[in-house]
């Protein structure tokens, strides 16, 4: 920077308004300002706009203040100038985007608000009950003691402790299942939001393309060659063309055009004499706002010169001074190649009899049309596939971008975006109201021409139309839509340290193919967690009816404060986590997504959970009336309970967790896990039965092998009970995921 009459290098977190910058090819400007002087500056603006192409900045009077301001963060790749600082930190257009993030809530997720339902009527359902209990039994019996004990049991076997557990682990697990992928979550709720999203909001630059400029067409003598990246070698009449594109651009450039134009004449030229490595160059004639081409002249190996220009196609026909009809044949090919979304620029040649003396203005060398290449954004390896996964669940996608409305088409069209309802740019989001816009949306799927104001406004509209919106970018103009989105996700690779502090999820390898990988895992998880939390519902019910049915008919408890403990805290725990592997569901991404409103667990799953429960519970107070009723101890009795409620307990995993007949499927492969946890719940409860220290404290004695045996096969038969009901079509339609 210029400081006090001399240059100086300073950090950029020095900088102050008034200095005077100086800014060159492959440097980040450090903050906003004004051009003082530019000598062909181009500025590579994608992080704010989120167009790919560079863009030209003039220090002229008769420039537009667009043309004449840079903004902090921008990478400069072409050309060098002189800018006065206006703004730093927080007031420049980076920052102002930053601070706009504060004043954006997180949405919390489904997840969230379906749990804190659930909690809340599981909650108060144990406070209405427990101090039910209490009076009851104070009021009829006068042991005000005694019910506020057996009222204390209730609560801890109707507040299911388990949901916090089973939710912090389920998340934490798909967390690193997602991880193992490539993809970084940061905040754990949004891992199950990706199952329920129901549009899919991506940015162009970064996102579906490369960010990375290639060769697409080249045309030359009235020949058109479409290139695919796998060319060894060109055909003849386009080596002149591509040699002279080379000549027009700079070595080892940070322009995106002059990179692809090198890494093709490397690939295709390499070992002819096209490529002049050895040439010195003589004179560059740089961009000006009254010709668009950037000119160069070299010295040739025999002393003559040779000039190369490119540019703006109506630049270089000036420059060639072509007539009217080769102009118009000319406009026409680029007018072809324009709307397929490329980025065209003209070739011109001339050969100089005399590389010293030349003129002062490029327009005064004899240059000579040579051809027109044409450069694309490509698209990334595996987008079409991704976004074609992406419709086939179900799953709306949709493209804002900052780049022009036929690249936007194009990108879209090549992608597999829908293009029905046409492309929607910035100006027609302006003059749209908010129920216009809410219109508009439900049809388009292409918006171009985007300001980050708009994407936000976009996204606010979605998620007002009951959209479940995921969305998609890498830029600094995509953090406040990222940070409103009910998923956040910022392309790792490419993106910017803004985009991703205000994503909830990171890609990585910046591939969609991992995105849709993890609305794939979000709908298996939000599957497992409604079977786990269907499951812990259910099991409450005879844990409840056992801790206060004895108490209601003046029966010997069943169920003692250690029982509670166990099966609370430790047996129904390790069943629960079983869950989190159980492999995903047939269909599982050819169904639509579900509903924003649709909770984990709804009355009817309530409904469903709570028959089978009463299934176990009939059947373990069957047991115990018959084991006392056949001259059975109460010891012995409660044990024979304990075994037949434990049996119906492990059972009921896998009919959860089975869509359709559990019994066929029960030593299917993939519930390794399942089988992990039964063993080890049962050797605890076999050592509660057998061991002589632990026996009295639970109040058991050992029954008889055959009577054990009939207790365990009373518990299976309970809960495969409820497999005779899952055919019927109510059932499986409450069941949802859950039962496939």
């Amino acid at each position: 920077m210029r400081r006090d009459g001399r240059v100086q290098r300073i950090a950029a977190s020095d900088v102050v308004p008034g200095d005077l910058l100086l800014v060159d090819e492959g440097e980040r400007i450090a903050a906003d300002g004004a051009l003082l002087a530019a000598e062909g500056l181009q500025v590579d603006e994608s992080l704010l706009t989120g167009e790919s192409v560079p863009v030209d900045k003039l220090a002229v009077d008769h420039a537009s203040a667009e043309q004449r301001r840079v903004s902090a963060g921008t990478l400069v790749v072409r050309g060098h100038g002189l800018l006065q600082v206006d703004a730093t930190g927080a007031a420049t257009a980076t920052g102002r985007i930053g601070t706009s993030l504060a004043d954006i809530d997180t949405a919390p997720s489904p997840l969230q608000a379906t749990v804190a339902r659930l909690v809340r009527l599981f909650g108060f359902s144990a406070l209405a009950a427990s101090l039910g209990l209490v009076m009851l039994h104070g009021l009829l019996r006068g042991e005000w003691l005694a019910g506020a004990l057996a009222g204390i049991a209730l609560a801890m076997a109707l507040l299911p402790e388990e949901f916090p557990m089973v939710l912090t682990v389920f998340l934490a697990l798909g967390a690193w299942r997602l991880a193992r992928r490539r993809v970084l979550v940061r905040r754990t709720a949004v891992v199950e939001t990706l199952g329920a999203a129901s549009l899919l909001c991506v940015d162009k630059t970064g996102t579906l393309t490369e960010n990375r400029m290639r060769v697409r067409c080249l045309v030359a003598d009235g020949a058109r060659l479409d290139l695919d990246g796998s060319e060894a070698e060109l055909p003849e009449p386009f080596h002149r063309l591509l040699e002279y594109a080379l000549l027009a651009s700079r070595r080892s450039a940070f322009d995106p055009m002059d990179a692809a134009l090198g890494r093709l004449g490397e690939h295709t030229l390499a070992g002819t004499e096209h490529l002049h490595a050895d040439w010195p160059l003589e004179r560059e004639y740089g961009l000006t706002p009254q010709t668009l081409a950037l000119s160069r002249v070299w010295r040739g190996d025999d002393g003559r010169g040779v000039a190369a220009t490119k540019g703006a196609p109506e630049a270089v026909a000036t420059l060639c001074d072509l007539d009217a009809a080769a102009r118009l044949r000319m406009l026409e090919e680029v007018e072809v190649l324009a709307a397929a979304g490329l980025r065209v620029l003209a070739v011109a040649g001339a050969e100089l009899s005399d590389a010293a003396d030349l003129p002062a203005q490029a327009q005064a060398l004899p240059f000579a049309f040579v051809g027109l290449v044409a450069f694309q954004d490509p698209l990334r390896a595996g987008a079409a596939a991704a976004v074609a996964e992406a419709r086939a669940a179900g799953i709306g996608v949709a493209m804002i971008t900052g780049d022009y409305p036929a690249t936007a088409a194009a990108i879209a069209r090549e992608a597999g975006i829908d293009l029905g309802g046409g492309v929607l740019d910035g100006p027609a989001i302006d003059r749209l109201d908010d129920t216009a816009l809410a219109q508009a949306l439900r049809h388009v799927r292409v918006f171009a021409r985007v300001r980050p104001e708009q994407k936000l406004r976009l996204v606010q509209a979605f998620r007002a139309d009951g959209e479940v919106v995921a969305m998609t970018g890498d830029g600094v103009n995509d953090a406040p839509a990222l940070k409103a989105a009910h998923i956040g996700l910022a392309m790792g690779a490419r993106g910017t340290d803004v985009a991703r502090e205000a994503a909830g999820i990171v890609l990585l390898d910046d591939d969609l193919a991992h995105l849709v990988g993890g609305v794939r895992l979000g709908r298996r998880i939000f599957d497992n967690l409604r079977k786990a939390m269907m499951y812990i519902a259910a099991i409450h019910v005879p844990i409840a009816g056992l801790a206060l049915l004895p108490l209601l008919f003046g029966l010997p408890p069943l169920l003692l404060p250690p029982h509670v403990v166990l099966i609370e805290m430790v047996i129904d725990p390790i069943c629960s986590v079983a869950f989190e592997a159980e492999p995903e569901e047939a269909g599982l991404m050819r169904r639509p997504p579900r509903r924003a409103e649709e909770p984990l667990i709804g009355r009817s799953q309530l409904g469903l959970a709570a028959v089978q429960g009463l299934l176990l519970l009939a059947v373990v107070l069957g047991v115990q009336f018959a084991a006392t009723a056949l001259g059975q101890s109460a010891e012995v009795a409660r044990s024979l309970a304990f075994l037949t409620l434990t049996a119906g307990n492990l059972m009921l995993v896998r009919v959860s967790g089975a869509s359709g007949a559990t019994l066929p499927r029960l030593f299917e492969r993939g519930h390794a896990a399942y089988w992990i946890v039964a063993a080890l719940a049962s050797a605890i409860i076999g050592l509660c039965l057998l061991l002589p220290p632990l026996a009295p404290l639970f109040g058991f004695d050992a029954p008889a092998p055959l009577a054990a045996l009939l207790a365990v096969l009373a518990g299976l038969a309970a809960t495969l009970a409820f497999d005779l009901l899952k055919p019927l079509p109510a059932v499986r339609r409450r069941l949802g995921g859950a039962a496939g």
